[in-house]
């Protein structure tokens, strides 16, 4: 396990006032993040003069529809967890391994959720930046993270049932189907 996956481990499971704070700066970084390219994007596409064109018979469908498929997704995901007397913050993990509900098809329903809402926003917003910069770079991020540190953390926490867990429902894209095994 690398140095960074046991440090969210070793928070992780201990109790106090070190895990809360880091939990703070966890959900401020994480939804700060989100914020600020949702705020910055029209402002870069402003300033390098690129503007997209989508028409609003166009835009507000598809976009309204990309909002009300991943916002539910956020919501429900966040739910779960506090229901488990976790959070989505890595610090303050849910103390079981969730894989019910939208976790029995997908492993990220949270992170695909935001995608969706990031997405969503970008068609609305005609949003080049969001779209085609901010929307991948945030995928890029969070696979990364998830691959390399998350992951581990989860193997070392919950063993064997995470990794037979892990081969049975895809990270991002939803298996509608069972797979038979």
């Amino acid at each position: 396990m690398n140095k960074v996956a046991e440090f969210v481990y070793q928070v992780a499971i201990k109790q106090g006032r070190r895990r809360l704070l880091w939990s703070i700066a966890g959900a401020v970084f994480w939804y700060g993040a989100v914020l600020i390219m949702i705020l910055l994007a029209p402002l870069i596409d402003r300033a390098l003069g690129i503007k997209m064109t989508i028409p609003p018979a166009v835009r507000l469908p598809v976009g309204i529809i990309l909002l009300v498929v991943g916002v539910p997704m956020v919501i429900w995901t966040i739910t779960r967890f506090l229901r488990t007397k976790g959070s989505p913050i890595p610090f303050n993990p849910p103390p079981v391994l969730v894989a019910n509900g939208l976790y029995r098809i997908v492993r990220n329903p949270m992170h695909l959720g935001w995608t969706i809402v990031l997405i969503g926003l970008a068609v609305l917003m005609q949003s080049f930046t969001l779209l085609a910069i901010f929307t991948p770079l945030f995928l890029l991020v969070h696979i990364m993270y998830l691959k390399f540190i998350e992951e581990k953390e989860l193997e070392k926490k919950f063993g064997q049932a995470y990794i037979v867990y892990k081969q049975r429902v895809p990270m991002f894209i939803p298996r509608l189907v069972r797979k038979v095994n």
